[in-house]
């Protein structure tokens, strides 16, 4: 698996992540604010008002900055982590990746069915191609993956990619390259750097995220 790291673009804010001490565009990190009860709360989508504090959008990173109680440090004062805290980051990402899709999807810049997307993909309409984490590797197979970086997910399941559609389950999906396509594909690299080594998530498979060159 291969994720990167997102470039800066010009003159896109970066901070620093509390557990690596690295310095990386703010879209590819994780924010969190300590909320009213001193409890340490994710804002994934960067809206919560208060002091924001960073972590790579990393599983080891993030279990770094709990473990070592780097949010304490970074607050300056003693905070409260719950318990659950890595797994609400992941929640949230998930929710915020199926709503990417779903605002695509009702906009007409994303399908989903095997023989749509490959209709899309012959004629270079796809930007990125999506496949559910548990479908079938031979059925996935099938399907060429479009050029360039950041192209092909499979972080989530079938279940998680017909949340999306209205569909119980959906193996194959694409986006239309875009504005929409890249705003899912930097929520989709975050998660997919959550959920590697997390072992297998609540559906029943680890997601990952692969990118063609």
């Amino acid at each position: 698996m291969t994720r990167g790291k997102p470039a800066p673009a010009p003159d896109e804010p970066e901070r620093r992540c509390l557990a690596t001490g690295e310095v990386n565009p703010r879209r590819g990190l994780i924010r969190f604010v300590v909320g009213p009860d001193d409890a340490v709360w994710p804002d994934v989508a960067n809206k919560l008002p208060g002091r924001g504090m960073y972590v790579a959008a990393e599983r080891e990173a993030l279990d770094m900055a709990v473990k070592k109680r780097l949010f304490s440090k970074g607050a300056k004062r003693q905070v409260v982590v719950p318990d659950d805290l890595v797994a609400s980051v992941e929640a949230a990402l998930v929710r915020r990746v199926i709503d990417r899709l779903s605002l695509a999807r009702k906009a007409g810049a994303a399908i989903a069915g095997y023989e749509k997307v490959k209709d899309w993909l012959g004629k270079d309409q796809a930007g990125i191609l999506l496949q559910a984490s548990d479908g079938s590797e031979r059925g996935k197979g099938k399907l060429h993956r479009p050029g360039g970086r950041g192209s092909y997910f499979d972080i989530l399941s079938a279940r998680e990619l017909g949340l999306a559609f209205g569909r119980e389950h959906v193996i194959h999906a694409a986006l239309a390259a875009g504005r929409l396509a890249d705003l899912f594909r930097d929520d989709a690299v975050r998660l997919s750097g959550v959920r590697a080594g997390d072992g297998v998530p609540s559906d029943g498979v680890a997601g990952k995220v692969k990118k063609t060159r």
